[in-house]
């Protein structure tokens, strides 16, 4: 099978096409027929050799849609056939999910959304699991404030819709043109990039890796969470300040699609590439202001 694959680090041209084995899933888990892919910003951090591995082939890859075509022994829940998306967890690894078949943990997949197709569903694992992850770490009541940056990116949008959902007041900051869209996703307030909000938030979930910037609009006693593990700012005046590491979770991620199905989570596809043309996808990954998660089709 076709499967992409980095031999040395640097920019897109580092990325290609290898031949290698079919992979066969052992017990616990599924291989899937691979349909679509997300092709995420940490797959080009990978690429540059940001989480080592120099010396080794390593694959691409953490986001899934496709169809269970074998399935291992002491699987329950899964058949051959069923519609699935998963997450396939890794940064420096042998194959990843950029390829025509992917081996992953029964309990990574869930069955896929029925009401968008499976380019849109390859977009939501990482993302969704991880804007998810961030919204429980914040530990808010409903009506408390929150500041979400990098509000119209892919783990950003989600991350309002999350919080919106529930119960939280979000103020959005994002791009100046982006603040039509940012309110469409339950944003109450919006905030240009390189501005302020009006006063002191409960809450900041910042997506877009602002830092210490943004965790002076938190109030004292607050809390800051992070979608980057090590990236966060020291604590200070009180305020709790946190690091969501994403890891598979198909229960998580079975709530996800539920509101997905529910139409309450919209899913945004920025461009879609063949996984021969994988290289044009890594080089609009770095393009910036990307609105939408990009998707290899295998």
């Amino acid at each position: 099978m076709l499967a992409v694959v980095v031999d040395e680090f640097g920019g897109p041209e580092r990325v290609e096409l290898a031949e290698v084995p079919v992979p066969r899933p052992e017990a616990g888990q599924v291989r899937v027929r691979v349909r679509a892919a997300g092709v995420n910003p940490v797959d080009g951090a990978v690429r540059a050799g940001v989480f080592g591995g120099a010396g080794q082939r390593i694959g691409l890859g953490w986001d899934v849609a496709g169809e269970i075509d074998e399935v291992g022994a002491d699987v329950t829940g899964h058949r051959r056939g069923d519609r699935v998306v998963g997450l396939h967890y890794g940064t420096v690894k042998p194959l990843g999910t950029h390829a025509e078949y992917a081996v992953l943990d029964a309990t990574a997949v869930v069955a896929a959304p029925a009401t968008v197709d499976t380019v849109a569903a390859a977009g939501l694992p990482l993302a969704g699991l991880t804007a998810a992850r961030a919204v429980d770490l914040l530990g808010l009541a409903p009506g408390a404030s929150v500041l979400v940056t990098g509000a119209a990116g892919v783990v950003g949008g989600l991350a309002v819709q999350l919080a919106a959902r529930a119960g939280l007041v979000v103020t959005a900051l994002a791009g100046a043109g982006d603040e039509d869209f940012v309110r469409s996703l339950g944003a109450a307030a919006f905030v240009p990039r390189g501005g302020a909000p009006a006063g002191p938030v409960d809450g900041v979930l910042d997506t877009a890796v602002l830092g210490e910037p943004a965790l002076g609009f938190v109030r004292d006693g607050g809390v800051y969470v992070g979608v980057i593990p090590g990236a966060a700012p020291a604590a200070e005046r009180g305020i709790r300040v946190e690091e969501q590491e994403v890891a598979p979770d198909g229960e998580h991620l079975a709530r996800l699609v539920s509101l997905v199905d529910a139409g309450e989570l919209t899913l945004r596809v920025a461009d879609t590439f063949p996984l021969a043309d994988v290289q044009k996808a890594h080089d609009r990954l770095a393009t910036p202001g990307v609105r939408g998660r990009i998707i290899l089709t295998a």
